[in-house]
């Protein structure tokens, strides 16, 4: 997440006059869009005013393309190697973004870095889903890590993307016991389910401005 806007800026407010109308998301994911199919159902077009106004994917044929296509949501595929290297492809997924005129980008299932100047547009303004209570197990395949740690406590963390990887600020968390887990499918089933109402939830906040950077602490987000 950029640090660029000023002490206690709300998450997602725009930089010029406040928004009318629906609270857009444009949202990003990579393989089957089971976190993107809980927005659809549990917040798009609903008597809160939010609406996904663009999908996007790195892979062209992201299943989570395919669900945005049938709600009626303008998607497009942005694959690394269709431009000269990430920095050219953050620009044009950005600029296809931003004529969408969204207040928020949400990582759901998104299995890209995004560059620093990517972010820089969007400040405040870009929220992942991370399936581990942060800041343990960031990255890749966080419940193989946490199984080999013999975890017994896995969880779900919503937080803002900084240019770190899943060290930005936190949102909202939430943990789950799984003291008998083994395996990955003992673990990616009930964390889903997790996974399903918290990134909704914190989009819920975000849109009626109760979200907010602490000005004492930049690391800290404050709940109204």
């Amino acid at each position: 997440m950029s640090e660029g806007g000023g002490a206690g800026e709300r998450a997602g407010e725009p930089a010029g006059e406040a928004g009318r109308g629906a609270f857009r998301l444009a949202v990003l994911a990579s393989g089957t869009g089971s976190n993107l199919q809980a927005i659809l159902d549990t917040l798009h077009g609903g008597p809160e005013g939010i609406a996904v106004a663009a999908v996007a994917s790195n892979v062209a044929d992201a299943p989570a393309l395919a669900r945005a296509q049938q709600a009626g949501i303008p998607t497009a595929a942005f694959p690394l190697e269709a431009y000269p290297d990430r920095s050219a492809r953050d620009t044009a997924l950005a600029d296809w973004i931003a004529g969408h005129e969204v207040r928020l980008v949400v990582l759901a299932g998104y299995m890209q870095l995004l560059t620093p100047a990517f972010l820089g547009r969007f400040p405040h303004a870009v929220v992942n889903v991370h399936p581990a209570l942060l800041p343990a197990f960031p990255g890749l395949d966080a419940v193989g890590q946490a199984l080999a740690h013999g975890t017994r406590v896995f969880g779900v963390t919503v937080h803002f993307v900084d240019e770190g990887v899943d060290t930005g600020p936190i949102i909202l968390q939430r943990a789950l016991e799984l003291p008998r887990a083994r395996t990955r499918e003992d673990v990616l089933e009930p964390l889903h389910a997790v996974e399903h109402e918290l990134l909704p939830e914190a989009i819920r906040l975000i849109a009626r401005g109760a979200v907010r950077i602490d000005p004492a602490d930049p690391r800290r987000v404050l709940l109204d």
